[in-house]
Formats: structure tokens, C-alpha cells, sequence
């Protein structure tokens, strides 16, 4: 089986998650590896069913203890700020794969560079104020063991979209794509093109989940859709909805 990510709509953490929960990956073996996280005092989430222009899809959230929260535009409010080391601690000591895990840190240390980069620091000095806080932690993991759960033999992407204009996070005004999002986009040679919607598309987390797992392998010209996921975003565009398909 092969997976094609159609990010027309974005890609966020939270959306890629809820993707490949409503393509059918493993919803209890997802619950006891966040279990096995030991993390429950600083989270909790939930899954359900929502409406996207009619069209029924599956939300991640992910509840912080703090009430102000905007979870896909990643400006996070822990008062814990873990640097690289101590989110690859969490993540060893989670009961899940080593394929799991290693996809995990991959797609970590890749926010981590960008976010080296982009504020002029050593890796190991980069404190994930934003993509570190505890919800982006649960997202990453979550997506890596239910990506290893589904084990794909190929993956295809299409196109990333971008909206325009800016934001408000905890450095102030950016403007969109975020820098952190230039960065890992260059590194990894991620196709963006920019559409007419008003704000963030595209978050580090989900530009790190796309390098991650993004091959530059072209999708054929026929394919037959096994299954369809819908993975809902939090941001007020037209159709906030990643696309996931398994296909042969």
C-alpha cells in the first residue's frame, strides 16, 4: 500500500495526526503509547467527528492545562520549554517501536535546525518555546507511531499551500510562511506555492512531518484510492482539511 498526502489545504500537526486517524491507523495502539509517555499531568486530548463544508472529518486536540491555547497556529503557553535532549529523553522512554521513535526525532531535530538557523543558535541551545511545548510533543509522536502503524510502502506528496500575510506568535509579528517554515522548505527542497487564504497554512511541525517523510517521488498518473482520511485544522480558512489517501 502506498499513501499520498494532498496538502492543497495546508498541513499542520494536529491535521496530520487526525488524517491518518480517520484513514483507519490504530486508535488504541496510539493511546497507549501517549499513556506510556508518563506525560498525563500536562495533557490530555480528544478525537472526534466535525464538519468541514458538510464533509464529515476527524480533529485532533490536544488540552493544555492553561485555557489560552491556539493549537494550529503553534503558539503554545507551557511554562515548560524542553530543548532537544529532553524531548528525545520522552521519547525513548515511550513504549513504542524504534520506528517509531526514530521518525519522531527525526522530524524534532529537524524543527530544532530550522530553529537554530533561523535565531542564530547552536542546536543543542534551541528551547522549543513554541514547537516544543507539550501539545506539539503529543502531535509529533502521535503521528510517527500511527505512520508506522499504517507502514506505507511509498509516499507521495503533493504540492504544499501556503497562505499570505501574517501572524502573531510569541516573537512578535511574522510573516507567512513563518521563517522556521522557510528554513526546513529549503533544506528539504518542500514545493510551496501561495494561495489567496489569509494566514498560516503551512506550521513548522507540519513542514517538519512533510521533510520528514517526503521522497520527491512524483504521483502516477492512475491510481486506485483504497481509503480516504480527513484530518480537520483549527484555522479559519476555506476548506482547512488534510487529505490523506491509500492508494495502489
Amino acid at each position: 500500500m502506498k499513501i499520498y498526502f494532498e496538502c492543497n489545504n495546508g498541513i499542520s500537526g494536529d491535521m496530520s495526526v487526525a488524517a491518518l486517524l480517520d484513514l483507519g491507523a490504530d486508535k488504541s495502539k496510539l493511546d497507549n503509547v501517549l499513556e506510556s509517555m508518563n506525560l498525563n499531568n500536562e495533557f490530555s486530548y480528544e478525537i472526534k467527528k466535525v464538519n468541514i463544508n458538510s464533509i464529515l472529518a476527524t480533529d485532533f486536540d490536544v488540552i493544555l492545562p492553561e485555557k489560552h491555547h491556539n493549537h494550529n497556529s503553534e503558539e503554545h503557553h507551557s511554562h515548560k520549554h524542553r530543548n532537544l535532549n529532553d524531548v528525545i529523553k520522552i521519547i525513548d522512554n515511550a513504549q513504542m517501536s524504534d520506528k517509531a521513535k526514530s521518525l519522531s526525532k527525526k522530524i524534532f531535530e529537524i524543527v530544532a535546525k530550522a530553529e537554530a538557523k533561523v535565531h542564530g543558535k547552536d542546536i543543542s541551545e534551541v528551547h522549543f518555546h513554541e514547537v516544543g511545548a507539550i501539545d506539539s510533543i503529543v502531535d509529533i509522536v502521535s503521528f510517527s507511531v500511527l505512520f508506522d502503524d499504517l507502514n506505507p510502502e511509498e509516499v507521495y506528496f503533493s504540492t504544499l499551500t501556503e497562505g499570505k500575510g501574517t501572524i502573531e506568535c510569541q516573537h512578535g509579528t511574522l510573516n507567512v510562511p513563518v521563517p522556521a517554515v522557510c528554513a526546513i522548505a529549503s533544506e528539504y527542497s518542500l514545493p510551496i506555492k501561495i494561495s489567496d487564504n489569509e494566514g498560516e497554512m503551512i506550521t513548522p511541525t507540519g513542514a517538519a512531518i512533510a521533510a520528514a517523510i517526503y521522497t520527491g517521488k512524483k504521483l502516477p498518473d492512475e491510481i486506485i484510492i483504497d481509503r480516504v482520511g480527513l484530518g480537520s485544522g483549527k484555522r479559519n480558512y476555506k476548506n482547512p482539511v488534510l487529505r490523506v489517501m491509500l492508494i495502489k
